[in-house]
């Protein structure tokens, strides 16, 4: 290695564009959400099933089926901030249609 490139400076620069290329990629989609969201195609509503888990003693639990719900969603390919909170992707969303709370 030559000597003005010393690892911990290798290390700063392949961090340094990792941060980079991860801001520009989440820029970009963030920007295109934007774009879809003022064509009135940004958000969808998908039904979910909506499961609570309470603890119970001896370390049982009991599932509790509280029916099915529509969620919000956003079609983008990472979460978005949306109406005051950060909103799962679609295509996540579809894939795991059961919303489990614990108690």
């Amino acid at each position: 290695m030559p000597p003005h490139l010393s690892l911990s400076r290798v290390l700063l620069r392949l961090s340094l564009a990792l941060l980079l290329v991860c801001g520009a990629g989440y820029g970009a989609d963030w920007a295109a959400w934007r774009v879809r969201t003022a064509h009135g195609h940004g958000t969808e509503e998908l039904q979910v099933s909506r499961v609570t888990i309470t603890p119970l003693k001896g370390s049982k639990e009991e599932y509790d089926f509280d029916g099915t719900d529509t969620a919000t969603c956003t079609s983008s390919l990472l979460p978005q901030p949306f109406q005051q909170a950060w909103s799962t992707p679609c295509w996540w969303l579809a894939r795991h249609p059961q919303v489990v709370i614990r108690y």
